[in-house]
């Protein structure tokens, strides 16, 4: 008997990669492609538990959990700077840089 592939192995794949690269969209991106692989991944992998001899791809489902982990982390950490910046600086503080750097000096006291 020929070994299928997981179904949803590559999608968890791209998703994984995808939400490392758009943890830079204030976060939010990231964090729900992230979420999506992670559940699509454990999907697969309770349907690969089942019966692992049916199926072939099981290390893109690892690799891609992995990313998607990565990705999660990096898309919450910039969340919170981002959230951390308009708390400090404010709406206006984040749209004129004089008056941000301003803000910066003297948080720092130069």
């Amino acid at each position: 008997m020929e070994k299928q592939k997981l179904p949803n192995a590559t999608a968890v794949l791209i998703l994984g990669i995808l939400s490392i690269l758009t943890c830079c969209c204030y976060g939010i991106l990231g964090i729900i492609m992230a979420v999506i692989a992670l559940v699509l991944a454990k999907k697969d992998t309770q349907l690969y538990l089942a019966s692992p001899e049916l199926y072939s791809n099981y290390s893109n489902i690892k690799t891609g959990k992995v990313l998607a982990y990565i990705g999660l982390v990096l898309s919450i950490l910039y969340l919170l700077l981002v959230i951390w910046m308009f708390l400090t600086f404010g709406f206006e503080g984040m749209q004129d840089q004089e008056l941000m750097e301003e803000k910066i000096r003297e948080m720092f006291g130069q």
